[in-house]
C-alpha cells in the first residue's frame, strides 16, 4: 500500500511519528514537503529569526521537497504554498492513498480538484476547531465552503473533542471520523526525564529561584494571540505573599519579549524571568523547571506544549480557546480551564495551583499518567483503520468528480 503524505514543512512534533509510521510493514510511505522551514535557514515569522531544529526531522522515511514559488512561503496566507510541480511528482509516484495535513492553501486545493486524483482516496489530518470562532454570516459561509471541500475526503483523523465537533459542524458524518489523538514523542521526553530534572535544578540556581518556590511556566511565541501579558498581569494580581513565594518564567521569542521584560520591571516583579527560544534538546529541562504551565491563547488549535509539559509531570492552566482543553486538561486533576482573556479568572487558577504545592505535585503525576494515552501508536492505529475502511477499490470504480461521495470510514467505539 503506497501512502503519500503531503505536508507544509518538517515539524518537530510530526517527524518522529513519520519515522515510526515508515516501519509499518503494510505501508510504503513517502512524504511530499512544500517548504523547507525547520531544516534550512528559512525564517519563522513568529520567532523573528531563522529556525532550525536540533533533532532529526528527515531520518527514517522517504521524503521529497517540492519547490515552493511563493514570494512569502508559509501558513500566514493562502498563497504561502505555490508548488506547480507537486501534482505531477505525486502522480508519477502513483500512490494508493493520499493523506493531507492541510487544505486551505493554493497547492492543496489544486491537488484536490485535479481529475487525475479523483479515483484515489484522500484522507485528512488537521487540528482546527470552532472554540474561538465568532458567530455570524462570515462563519456560516466559511463552514459551508469547508463542508463542500470536505466532501472530497474519504476519512478524517480526529485529534480530539473540539476537532471532532468542528468536523461535525461542517457536515462531516460520524462514519468518516476516526480517532487519532494528538501526540508528541512521549518516549523521548520520558527518556530524558532524569537528566532534565538535574538540568532544571541547575537552571533554578542560575536564575536564583529557590528549590521550594513553585514556578509558573510559559513556553511559546511572544505574540498577541498567545496573550503573554495576561499571564504576567494574572501573576501580578496574586496575593503578595503567594506571588513573592513563586516565580514566573517565560521561554520563547517574539516581538513582545522586550515589553514583557519592561512591564515586569515596572511592576517591581524581580521573580519574573524571560528566557530566549530553546531548541528541542533543551525542552525537557525547561518543562522540569515548571510546576504549572500556562497557555492563555486567544486561539490555539491544540497546544502540544501541554503534551510535552505533562510528560515531565507539569500540569497546565489553559484558556477555553485551547484545542486540547477537553482532552488533556481534566479540571482539578491535570489542570484548570478558564475563560479566554479573563485575567481575574486566570489569577484565581494560579492562586489555587500555588497555594497547595503538594497537591500541585500530585496533579503533575496524574498529568503524566493521563498523557500516556495520547501517543504515536494511537495516530498510526487510526490511520491504518481509515486506510482499511476506504481501501483502494475506488481508483478504478469511481467515475465522478472531486465532490462525489467517497468511501465511508467506520469510527472506533469510544467504549
Amino acid at each position: 500500500m503506497r501512502l503519500a503524505v503531503v505536508a507544509g514543512h518538517p515539524v518537530q512534533y510530526v517527524a518522529p511519528w513519520l519515522e515510526q509510521l515508515a516501519r509499518e510493514p503494510a505501508l510504503e510511505l513517502k512524504v511530499f514537503y512544500l517548504w523547507d522551514l525547520g531544516v534550512s535557514e528559512a525564517r519563522d515569522p513568529g520567532f523573528l529569526k531563522p529556525l532550525q531544529w536540533d533533532i532529526p526531522l528527515l531520518e527514517g522515511y522517504q521524503h521529497v521537497f517540492i519547490p515552493n514559488r511563493s514570494r512569502t512561503p508559509g501558513n500566514q496566507h493562502f498563497l504561502g504554498y505555490i508548488n506547480p510541480s507537486l501534482n505531477g511528482v505525486l502522480r508519477d509516484w502513483n500512490p494508493d492513498v493520499v493523506l493531507l495535513m492541510n487544505y486551505a492553501f493554493l497547492s492543496y486545493l489544486m491537488l484536490l480538484i485535479d481529475p487525475r486524483f479523483w479515483t484515489i482516496p484522500f484522507l485528512f489530518r488537521g487540528d482546527s476547531h470552532d472554540l474561538a470562532r465568532s458567530p455570524g454570516l462570515r462563519a456560516s459561509l466559511g463552514r459551508a465552503l469547508r463542508g463542500l471541500i470536505f466532501r472530497r475526503f474519504a476519512g478524517f483523523l480526529v485529534v480530539g473533542e473540539a476537532n471532532r465537533s468542528y468536523y461535525r459542524r461542517c457536515g462531516v458524518p460520524c462514519s468518516r471520523l476516526v480517532e487519532a489523538p494528538h501526540a508528541v514523542d512521549n518516549a523521548r521526553f520520558l527518556a530524558a526525564a532524569a537528566e532534565a530534572r538535574r538540568d532544571a535544578q541547575a537552571l533554578r540556581d542560575q536564575l536564583g529561584i529557590p528549590h521550594r518556590r513553585s514556578v509558573v511556566l510559559f513556553v511559546g511565541k511572544f505574540v498577541d494571540v498567545k496573550r503573554p501579558f495576561d499571564i504576567l498581569e494574572a501573576f501580578a494580581r496574586l496575593p503578595e505573599g503567594l506571588r513573592d513565594d513563586g516565580a514566573l518564567v517565560f521561554v520563547g521569542d517574539g516581538p513582545h519579549g522586550p515589553s514583557l521584560i519592561q512591564r515586569a520591571a515596572d511592576a517591581g516583579l524581580s521573580n519574573v524571568h524571560v528566557l530566549p527560544f530553546q531548541n528541542q534538546q533543551a525542552m525537557p529541562a525547561i518543562y522540569a523547571l515548571g510546576n504549572v504551565l500556562v497557555l492563555a491563547s486567544q486561539s490555539e488549535t491544540w497546544g502540544l506544549v501541554v503534551n510535552e509539559a505533562m510528560n515531565l509531570e507539569c500540569p497546565a492552566i489553559v484558556s477555553d480557546h485551547v484545542g486540547c482543553r477537553g482532552d488533556l486538561v481534566v479540571e482539578g486533576h491535570t489542570g484548570w480551564i478558564y475563560p479566554t482573556g479573563n485575567v481575574d479568572a486566570l489569577s484565581r487558577c494560579l492562586r489555587e495551583a500555588l497555594e497547595d504545592p503538594e497537591r500541585l505535585h500530585a496533579m503533575g503525576r496524574q498529568a503524566r499518567r493521563h498523557v500516556e494515552a495520547f501517543n504515536f501508536a494511537g495516530i498510526t492505529d487510526g490511520l491504518l483503520r481509515a486506510i482499511e475502511a476506504c481501501g483502494t477499490g475506488g481508483r478504478s470504480g469511481s467515475t465522478g468528480g472531486p465532490l462525489e461521495q467517497p468511501p465511508r470510514v467506520t469510527s472506533r467505539s469510544s467504549g
